[in-house]
């Protein structure tokens, strides 16, 4: 069915074709000439906001879709070049054509404040998601992907890393438009791997339409990666060195090639390559109740626990991007993108310090675990991508493909020795896992425009994804050595998905209509070798979205969207591998775990073009959380559950304040209430709590090349599942130097400037609480110096997404 729409999309003649009506105009030189790669802004008249940008092409000329009824200006710039202003202009619903914009030649001092007047705001607010413009923002020198997620409006890492958005979990998580095989800790370490320096933005999606995959409950966080724009040969250099109690050091550097082989016909040859190796701590002390329970849930103590852990940890990582773009014409371009990365972390002695005590408060025991891990976890991934448009014209129709291939291997090696104080008595337990994950993906994608102002798109993709896991425990005690049969095991999982998608997109007066539908089936197998256990699990289910909008005057429009979506247990959550954590704790997967579908749907207000109000609700069944919970009456087990259902409200303000020309103020509040229905561990769950996340980024602007951010956010307690969390939050401070005519820059930060990032929580059962206190070294002083050099005259570059990014998520 979906390949019979694709074909008639496709194929009906283009003479039924009508093209939406456009604000276009032209840039030139003083001379009259057209300027090819302009930068054309168009700007709201009432705040100067940006609404879109676009470049000029080879004959100069700009096409923006129709915005909202209103007053707008138009903008143009080129490095070198006075930026030049179009008067005011009104808009309805008839084409406007803008008089031509002559850019003159502009002196240093003109051209540094170009420069100034052109930069990015570090946070946006647009109809459907908040952006968070890193590159060039001080606070990204030296730090990591993961801390400038941490301090992104709304985002919170909880202490299993795990993040939510608007105190939600389970995101999808893009990078580059595809998806990391892992989830929790595993992709936490990858985004600390990652160099904030090599950001150009992060998305904030709550409710994406039907083109995206159904994956991610909560929404979708798209991380974009900085791409060179510039023509001729360019590129850049960083280096950064950061200090807490341990030190972090980081390296990159990127080269770009675009060269136009002939009329219409260009080549774009890029590549990176990234160092990173840091070194930290992990600090966690817990005490434990455990309870025996009677008539009418009376609990009567049976023991306690204190523990106190220490674990440094260290990721040495090296990265490699390498890729081509090929036009064969103005419409036609192949592409192809190859990512390697191998991540290892070497040897490091933990210490966990352990006392057991009976009822009466009476030590019974106590032991020391010095543990050791270390792994290597190498990756490849490669793209093939494919870019047609039917005809020049800025609304042709348009047909992407793309193939993906990745494979992830890791090697784990655990050993956990443990000496029991009381006795003597000292135990040596071995695990050694070893990972190998396949992935096979292909999409393709069409576009249309419609007569009237529509919008038509539709696409196919299909996913194959083969996991096998292997894992060996040795114990020894004494001078003898075993395998413990009750840890070590096999388990291999593979799972295909077949999906299509159809969004339909319609501008009708002042009103903007939007409606998707995307259906997708799910075949998945697990298997382990050890007892010879399996399942199959087969379902197919549609993901309906929409989304309504409303312009009132120039100063109000109100947005209302709707979507159903799915967040599927990533491949490590179903792995039932034990992780010993130490002699009272261990980790595992869960094979039960089912996925997780919700409903969501929110209604904003927005002011001004700027000040933002949202009201949200989401019903989520069979939630999947992450549990502590017991599993007999002294040890633990942490692994993932589901629940019977979780209810979400929410209300979102956005306000944007600008005291002064050189203080620029971003405040984000989000007040939310979340309510957990279930059971586990026999113990019944009805419980919500109000809760609320605050954060305000504050730019400075001091003149001749000095700036400075200050960025800060507040947690408040809340309930999520079992888990209650106290109250928690962050400020961190940066400045920065621009050198050499902007190509150099130098930049010093301090992230969580009063180590105040610390978690604290209780897990309460009915025969079991855990009370924790968990921090890292997250006080880090970092200076950080890049420079980019070559060409400075820029070029249209192309967004490269791949067709694997829900499986790459999900591995681990």
């Amino acid at each position: 069915m979906l390949a019979s729409l694709l074909f008639i999309l496709f194929f009906v003649p283009m003479s039924h074709a009508q093209t939406g009506a456009q604000l276009s105009g032209l840039v030139q030189d003083e001379a009259g000439k057209p300027l090819e790669f302009a930068t054309v802004t168009l700007h709201r008249v009432a705040d100067s906001s940006v609404v879109k940008a676009e470049f000029s092409d080879a004959q100069g000329t700009y096409r923006f879709s129709l915005p909202v009824a209103g007053k707008y200006r138009v903008s143009a710039s080129q490095v070198g070049l006075n930026r030049m202003w179009s008067a005011p202009i009104t808009v309805g619903t008839e084409p406007v054509t803008v008089e031509a914009l002559k850019l003159s030649a502009a002196g240093s001092t003109t051209l540094k404040e170009v420069k100034v007047i052109g930069q990015k705001p570090l946070y946006e607010r647009l109809a459907d998601r908040t952006v968070v413009n890193v590159e060039g923002s001080p606070l990204a020198a030296g730090n990591t992907s993961l801390d400038i997620l941490a301090r992104s409006p709304g985002v919170t890492v909880d202490n299993n890393d795990n993040l939510a958005l608007r105190g939600r979990q389970n995101v999808l998580v893009l990078i580059d438009g595809k998806r990391q095989p892992m989830t929790g800790t595993e992709l936490a370490d990858y985004l600390r791997a990652l160099p904030a320096d090599q950001l150009k933005s992060i998305e904030l999606i709550t409710n994406p339409p039907a083109k995206y995959d159904a994956q991610g409950t909560a929404g979708v966080i798209a991380i974009n990666l900085k791409k060179d724009g510039r023509m001729g040969t360019n590129g850049s250099v960083q280096a950064s060195y950061g200090r807490s109690q341990y030190d972090k050091y980081t390296a990159g550097v990127t080269l770009n090639n675009r060269q136009a082989t002939r009329p219409g016909q260009s080549v774009n040859l890029f590549g990176s390559y990234n160092y990173s190796d840091r070194s930290g701590i992990s600090m966690l002390d817990m005490h434990r109740d455990f309870f025996a329970v009677g008539p009418n849930r009376t609990q009567t103590l049976t023991g306690t626990s204190d523990q106190s852990n220490r674990m440094p940890m260290a990721f040495k990582s090296h990265s490699v991007r390498a890729g081509i773009d090929y036009s064969l014409s103005k419409q036609t371009v192949l592409g192809a993108v190859v990512n390697a990365q191998k991540v290892v972390g070497p040897a490091r002695n933990g210490l966990n310090q352990t006392s057991l005590f009976d009822e009466k408060g009476t030590l019974t025991d106590r032991y020391e675990a010095r543990s050791t891990r270390s792994f290597d976890a190498p990756n490849l991934s490669a793209n093939l991508n494919f870019k047609h448009n039917v005809s020049a014209d800025a609304n042709s129709p348009e047909l992407t493909a793309d193939v993906d291939y990745a494979r992830y291997t890791s090697d784990r090696l655990q050993e956990l020795t443990t000496l029991y104080k009381l006795t003597g008595r000292s135990v040596l337990l071995v695990g050694d896992q070893q990972g190998d994950l396949t992935i096979w993906s292909g999409k393709t994608d069409y576009a249309r425009p419609l007569s009237n102002g529509g919008r038509l798109e539709a696409g196919a993709k299909f996913s194959r994804v083969s996991s096998d896991n292997d894992v060996v425990f040795r114990f020894t005690e004494g001078d003898i050595t075993t395998i413990d049969p009750n840890r070590t095991n096999r388990f291999k999982y593979n799972e295909s998905i077949t999906a299509g998608y159809v969004n339909w997109n319609r501008t009708v007066g002042k009103w903007n209509l939007q409606a998707g539908l995307r259906a997708e089936h799910t075949l998945a197998e697990g298997r382990q070798v050890v007892g010879d256990s399996s399942f199959t699990r087969r379902y197919a289910q549609l993901f309906p979205s929409a989304a309504l909008k409303r312009a009132f005057g120039k100063n109000h429009e109100l947005n209302l969207t709707l979507s159903r979506r799915i967040n599927r247990p990533s491949y490590g959550q179903l792995n039932p591998f034990r992780i010993i954590i130490d002699p009272t704790t261990s980790g595992s997967g869960n094979p039960n775990l089912r996925p997780e579908t919700s409903y969501n749907l929110e209604f904003s207000h927005t002011f001004k073009g700027k000040y933002t109000t949202g009201l949200s609700y989401s019903r989520t069944s069979l939630p999947m959380i992450s549990v502590v919970q017991p599993e007999t009456d002294s040890t633990v087990i942490s692994t993932n559950v589901n629940l019977d259902r979780q209810d979400y409200f929410a209300l979102t303000f956005t306000v944007p304040v600008q005291p002064a020309k050189w203080w620029q103020i971003y405040n984000n509040a989000v007040f939310y209430y979340s309510h957990f229905v279930g059971n586990l561990a026999g113990t019944a769950l009805n419980k919500g709590r109000p809760a609320f996340n605050l954060s305000s980024n504050h730019t400075f602007t001091f003149g001749k090349g000095w700036s400075g951010e200050l960025n800060s956010s507040f947690q408040s307690g809340e309930q999520y599942g079992f888990l209650r969390v106290r109250p928690n939050g962050q400020v961190t401070a940066g400045v920065q130097k621009a050198l050499w005519d902007r190509k150099g820059s130098l930049k010093f930060s301090v992230a969580d400037l009063f180590f105040t990032n610390k978690v604290r929580a209780t897990s309460a059962y009915d025969n079991f609480v855990e009370r924790f206190y968990q921090r890292r070294d997250s006080r880090v002083a970092t200076l950080s110096f890049s420079y980019r050099f070559g060409n400075d005259k820029v070029a249209p570059t192309r967004r490269r997404t791949g067709g694997a990014e829900d499986e790459k998520r999900r591995a681990n």
